[in-house]
């Protein structure tokens, strides 16, 4: 599950009551990052972080030796429609060379035109929303 929501720390406990066993939020909501993240890992869930676009990866790197999955947006949250923004790629092939056993997920605009991008920078899981629920043939899309 990735949370997009204010007040994330009141959140955390009702998740792990529910038995949620990975908890994805965006870092810019917080401004207390390590006591979340330890709250999370005390409660049995996996930790993952996601920045948008105009997050640098400098913010994201002195974390992750403490999460799971590291989340690189390539749209901007909440905004359909938009393109794929490639120039995240920098950011996943960054974090794959520095941190190889980190979980690397990109979400925004994946689709059959994008995926590739995705595996060539070396994340190793896609998220793909519209571009199969919107297909009249979602298998085809996902093959």
């Amino acid at each position: 599950m990735r949370m997009m929501v204010a007040r994330l720390e009141q959140r955390v406990k009702p998740m792990a009551i529910a038995e949620a066993n990975q908890y994805t939020f965006h870092l810019e909501v917080t401004d207390n990052l390590g006591t979340l993240i330890k709250d999370m890992q005390e409660n049995g869930m996996k930790v993952g972080l996601a920045i948008k676009p105009g997050t640098t990866i400098e913010y994201l790197a002195p974390w992750a030796n403490q999460i799971d999955v590291a989340l690189v947006m390539t749209v901007e949250p909440e905004l359909g429609g938009q393109k794929f923004m490639e120039d995240m790629m920098p950011k996943v092939h960054w974090l794959r060379t520095q941190f190889l056993s980190l979980d690397i997920e990109v979400d925004g605009s994946i689709g059959a035109d994008t995926v590739h991008k995705s595996a060539e920078a070396e994340a190793n899981t896609t998220v793909s929303g519209s571009a199969i629920l919107r297909n009249e043939d979602p298998r085809s899309v996902i093959n």
